[in-house]
């Protein structure tokens, strides 16, 4: 009898710590933003909608539908590797870094696209479904009989679950990847906030497609077409720089912030979604949720030094 009173007082107090949960959650959006993230742990909530030539303008669609109240989109690519670096003299090490950006930019093809879009408060589209929704794009033109590509890259991503075979088959068109993201809303947009990590290639790579020609032949350049089509960005691998106790790539910074993931990494789509929950940590624990003054700085280039 003793057993039974016991379950049926902590039952109740169950029922009544739910309630409260409820309660808490209409008073306070705050609270609730901090239950969705914790819901978007769970994998079971999250889907990483696969995107090919045949659905593309249906996800597009959708894109255009939440980019005004999800702003903050965060963006990783998956492409073949550093194949050549330069020879001879620089003015300074970002000039270098530059020069072998461009030159394999230039020469290699875009695998992978991983898009994860958020408001300000790291909450996630569902679309009209019920779960988060996360977007990878997968591109045809690479050819891993045929193209150039670091063998340790590629090795990489097939281990990854990355087959090249279908993306040859019923991949993305560049060229119709180009057309839709310039009328999504998402460049060309100075409310648009695009989060990255370490994202020269990534920057580089989607420039490639929305100009449809090589990368400009100066750092100048280059950022001129950055803040034409992406006027706001953060590039987290610059914000660490002013957090003394972080240090590391992704998969580690997300470690010390105790950042879950979700999905295969070194797959666009979770590294995305895994860029987007770093930020929002790092933004509130080191910045008092505003690092805009931090913004426009990609690491290696431009005006950074190391």
């Amino acid at each position: 009898m003793k057993q039974v009173l016991k379950l049926v007082s902590s039952l109740t107090k169950t029922c009544e710590f739910i309630a409260f949960l409820f309660d808490l959650c209409e008073k306070d959006s705050n609270f609730m933003c901090l239950m969705c993230r914790s819901m978007a742990k769970k994998e079971d909530s999250i889907q990483i909608r696969e995107v090919w030539n045949y659905n593309l303008e249906e996800e597009f669609a959708l894109i255009r539908d939440i980019v005004d109240e999800y702003p903050y989109v965060a963006m990783d690519t998956e492409f073949p590797g550093v194949v050549i670096r330069p020879v001879g003299n620089f003015k300074n090490i970002t000039d270098y870094n530059y020069k072998i950006l461009k030159d394999n930019v230039d020469m290699l093809k875009l695998i992978q696209l991983g898009l994860t879009f958020s408001d300000e408060k790291g909450n996630l589209p569902t679309c009209g479904t019920e779960k988060f929704c996360i977007w990878q794009f997968n591109f045809r033109e690479f050819d891993v009989v045929e193209d150039v590509y670091a063998s340790d890259s590629i090795e990489l991503l097939k281990q990854c679950g990355i087959d090249f075979e279908k993306n040859n088959e019923v991949g993305i068109d560049s060229s119709r990847f180009a057309e839709l993201l310039m009328s999504s809303g998402i460049v060309l947009n100075d409310c648009v906030k695009w989060v990255t990590f370490h994202s020269g290639y990534d920057f580089g790579y989607l420039l490639k497609l929305l100009t449809c020609r090589n990368l400009p032949e100066t750092q100048a350049g280059f950022f001129n077409l950055i803040n034409l089509y992406f006027p706001m960005v953060y590039d987290i691998k610059h914000l660490m720089k002013f957090c003394n106790s972080l240090h590391g790539g992704l998969n580690k910074l997300a470690e010390l912030l105790e950042v879950e993931r979700f999905g295969i990494c070194h797959q666009a789509g979770s590294d995305s979604l895994l860029t987007c929950c770093t930020f929002m940590k790092l933004k509130e624990n080191f910045f008092n949720g505003c690092p805009e003054k931090y913004a426009g700085v990609l690491y290696g280039l431009g005006v950074e030094e190391d």
